[in-house]
């Protein structure tokens, strides 16, 4: 039912191993490596823009996490109308939660498909999958690191007989090979978790359990299956992983999650500073007055004082109280109305005496002014 898709595997494989048989040696097991090598890269290439994709619903869903939040808290166990109002929010928001495995799901059926292959090999064999009779005998002796790349840590039966019997091979040599392929594998699909955690942000409840999940659940499972994988799947599979973690650091430099670190500091770095210089008025243009009038002055400034009022050369003389000092012909009348009031009632000397000399002393503001 699957024949299609292992011919395409198969077929895409060989037009690589076509290409590279132009300077390598055909049968040479490197060749077969690249060609695996370029099968990932093809496969990857196709997938850039899903991954794209899931990179932005991921970014999505992040942003309505809040709102998210506050309808947890607004439905309780209404698992109902909580569903419903989820529903409703993707909708309005433009949301799908299931594109952030729209990478992973080709990938599945794909790495069947070379398992497939690869376990179907060996020597001697007839063509498979538009393979003829040399190129199958070639895909099923092609060593690497001197284990065949149809072989497996656990393999057995007629296949493994096979095998053994080239010259070179193994059990030993092959499950080091495979054994250490496994443990590379794992490491590196560890990191990867890791760096899919780092590019999703910080998540919360049910989300952030199954990250720690797939974290330790996926290399742990890889590990074990590992022993039944052949030596190719685990190149494959390493060679995705060290696709997947160039892409995400490519990822992480140019799209950093929301309200991180490295968010901030692209942000900050791509405004725009302001020169001190362009804030200075142009040469010859007025500068920029605040409200009033007046220069504006700068917080924590002092006011400088207000300038004093020009006077005149005859205030200078003036008392404290801003009267004029008599002059002395003003001194002389109001002497004279001293002494007139001095001959008469002490009562009556003083308020004569007293309305003289307001009298002299207004005739002589007048004169002077």
């Amino acid at each position: 039912m699957l024949d299609w898709l292992y011919t395409a595997i198969a077929w895409v494989m060989k037009q690589w191993h076509a290409l590279f048989s132009t300077f390598l040696d055909p049968a040479a097991g490197i060749t077969w490596a690249l060609s695996i090598v370029m099968l990932v890269v093809t496969i990857r290439v196709l997938l850039f823009r899903l991954f794209i994709k899931q990179v932005k619903s991921q970014r999505a869903m992040q942003e309505i996490q809040p709102e998210l939040q506050k309808l947890r808290k607004q439905y309780g166990s209404d698992r109902q109308g909580m569903a419903q109002a989820q529903q409703q929010l993707f909708k309005d928001r433009g949301v799908n939660p299931l594109a952030g495995c729209l990478p992973i799901l080709p990938q599945i059926p794909i790495f069947l498909a070379l398992f497939h292959v690869l376990r179907r090999l060996r020597p001697g064999g007839d063509g498979l999958y538009s393979w003829n009779d040399t190129l199958t005998d070639q895909a099923a002796k092609a060593e690497l690191f001197g284990a065949p790349i149809s072989s497996s840590f656990n393999m057995a039966g007629q296949k493994a007989e096979e095998l053994l019997a080239l010259p070179g091979v193994t059990q030993g040599g092959i499950r080091a090979v495979a054994l250490t392929l496994m443990v590379i594998m794992c490491a590196t699909t560890y990191y990867t978790q890791r760096q899919i955690m780092a590019r999703s942000g910080p998540v919360e409840g049910q989300a952030a359990m199954i990250q720690k999940l797939m974290l330790y659940g996926m290399p742990i499972s890889l590990f074990v299956t590992g022993f039944f994988f052949p030596i190719g799947v685990l190149l494959y599979w390493f060679t995705n992983n060290l696709w997947t973690l160039g892409q995400q650091f490519y990822i992480l430099r140019k799209m950093p999650p929301p309200n991180s670190p490295a968010a901030l500091a692209k942000k900050a770095a791509e405004k725009p500073a302001i020169d001190p210089k362009a804030l200075a008025p142009k040469p010859g243009a007025k500068p920029v007055r605040g409200k009033g009038g007046r220069p504006a002055t700068p917080p924590g400034a002092a006011t400088p004082p207000a300038p004093a009022a020009p006077v005149a050369d005859g205030s200078a003389n003036r008392s404290n109280n801003g009267a004029a000092p008599p002059s002395a012909g003003d001194r002389g009348a109001s002497g004279g109305s001293s002494a007139s009031g001095g001959s008469t009632a002490s009562g009556g000397s003083s308020a004569s005496g007293g309305g003289g000399s307001s009298a002299s002393a207004s005739r002589g503001k007048r004169k002077r002014r």
